[in-house]
């Protein structure tokens, strides 16, 4: 039995939990307190919890006494356990309302191939439970998802090192986090090659994380374990001034939450220097500031970052003075499960001083004539071999390029064509073949996240507009 098998043998069990009128992410949740116990024991660190609240404890009742039991453990674990232990049950509930499911759900995890599951990579297994949960549309979940394949490519481009501070300020399950560290342990021998020092930090301090929603944070915490990570990852809000306190990063990863902060308010740090309720322009404004300088950083963003005017233009402004903004892919339409919306990556480096970093920007198109991916057609990392070939060796992305003209996906821009476009980066030149075709058409979501897209940027010039009227114009 494979982690795909135990994945799916575990997903199956959620037909169960429907009969309690638990969600899909609800359902991962609960899983994660059930497979923490279990995993416990299977990984001979039952030491971590509290006598009598383990897995065995749990096992050896039923019925009425059983659910019990396991709402006083998820409230005992949340206030006396140790570490990591509290944080994962913090706050910690039970949607589980009959015995019954209970005690199907706990007959059935422990009847699963344990040995094949720790042979396999635990943390494997959960990776794919996470992105089971985030295929499901219903589960809403594809928002703290980003494929995979996306992560590894901007991983294998950025080629984080041991010693380096990896930071991800919207955490989501901590995709970047596990594929950074994944990578600097192929290269060193599963650490093995480093001295202890260096071991030491790499386990407890070489990764930064903050993850706003508490669900969410419980199953950043669970990946991380069971990827061997033991840093402090942070339940907070980097738009808030907890964000100005996290250490200077050497490499950022992220994909920052789409849409306005909520209620369209705006951040609450004082140290930005273009205040914006845009979600992803208040991000990119934390990451380059947070970068050291000659660090690097690849975040994931929607169109409207690269075409957005007024504090938009400003901001891409600031970023191509403070930064070499040296690299942007433009990824492709239905990678993400969530939202229709159109992405890209943004690749910089922050410079040694603040002026004048950015000479030209090379861009690579992955959109035009490209499969409308899904389920039928899924994305893997054979569909960026040929843009991180064109990204080179280099991970600051000054290796030697080749711009392949009006035909190919690479090519360059200078900073002077840039600004003549307004500082817009919204480049395109290849004709999409299939535009013509009724039946290419976006579907109706990517529709309405376009729609959604425009009158966000809408409102933001509005928000602005009035702003100023009011005598509070945004300060520079």
């Amino acid at each position: 039995m494979n982690t795909q098998d135990i994945v799916a043998k575990l997903w199956n069990l959620c037909h169960v939990l429907r009969d309690d009128g638990i969600t899909y992410h609800e359902y991962v949740t609960e899983l994660t307190y059930l497979l923490f116990l279990k995993m416990m024991k299977e990984t001979s660190q039952e030491s971590m919890l509290p006598k009598g609240y383990r897995w065995d404890d749990l096992v050896k009742l039923d019925g009425v006494d059983q659910l019990a039991f396991y709402r006083a453990l998820l409230v005992h674990l949340g206030n006396e356990g140790s570490g990591r232990v509290q944080a994962v049950f913090h706050d910690a509930n039970t949607a589980l309302r009959q015995p019954k499911n209970l005690a199907r759900i706990v007959t059935d995890i422990d009847k699963l191939d344990w040995y094949s599951a720790r042979e396999e990579g635990l943390g494997d297994l959960y990776e794919g439970l996470l992105e089971r949960n985030a295929s499901e549309k219903k589960s809403g979940a594809g928002q703290y998802f980003t494929p995979r394949p996306l992560i590894e490519c901007m991983v294998n481009c950025l080629k984080p090192q041991a010693g380096e501070i990896v930071q991800d300020p919207a955490a989501g399950t901590g995709g970047f986090l596990v594929q950074a560290d994944r990578y600097i342990k192929a290269q060193t021998d599963d650490l093995f090659d480093l001295p202890q020092k260096l071991q030491d930090f790499q386990r407890r301090q070489a990764f930064v994380g903050v993850e706003l929603v508490p669900d969410t944070h419980r199953l950043l915490l669970m990946n991380a374990m069971l990827h061997g990570i033991d840093s402090d990852l942070v339940l907070g809000d980097t738009l808030s001034p907890q964000g100005a306190g996290l250490p200077k990063a050497d490499v950022v990863l992220t994909n920052p939450p789409f849409g306005t902060k909520r209620g369209g308010g705006k951040p609450t740090r004082d140290d930005f220097t273009f205040v914006t309720g845009n979600k992803q322009l208040a991000f990119l404004q934390h990451i380059y500031r947070t970068l050291k300088p000659g660090g690097r950083a690849a975040v994931v963003l929607p169109d409207n970052v690269l075409f957005e005017e007024g504090t938009g233009t400003r901001i891409r402004a600031d970023l191509m003075e403070k930064c070499h903004l040296h690299t942007i892919l433009r990824l492709p339409t239905g990678i993400f499960y969530a939202q229709g919306v159109k992405t890209n990556v943004l690749f910089f480096t922050r410079g040694k001083t603040d002026d004048g970093n950015t000479k030209q920007v090379w861009v690579y198109d992955l959109r035009a004539n490209m499969p409308a991916f899904g389920k039928r057609t899924p994305l893997t990392h054979a569909h960026f071999v040929e843009f991180e070939k064109c990204y080179g060796k280099k991970p600051d992305g000054t290796s030697k390029r080749t711009d392949q003209g009006e035909e190919g996906r690479f090519r360059c821009f200078t900073r002077e064509q840039i600004a003549k476009r307004g500082d817009n980066l919204d480049i395109n030149w290849l004709k999409d073949e299939d535009a013509g075709n009724h039946e290419e058409l976006p579907g109706p979501e990517e529709i309405a996240a376009m729609i959604r897209e425009r009158l966000q940027t809408a409102m933001e010039e509005m928000d602005a507009l009035t702003a100023i009227l009011e005598g509070g114009e945004i300060s520079e």
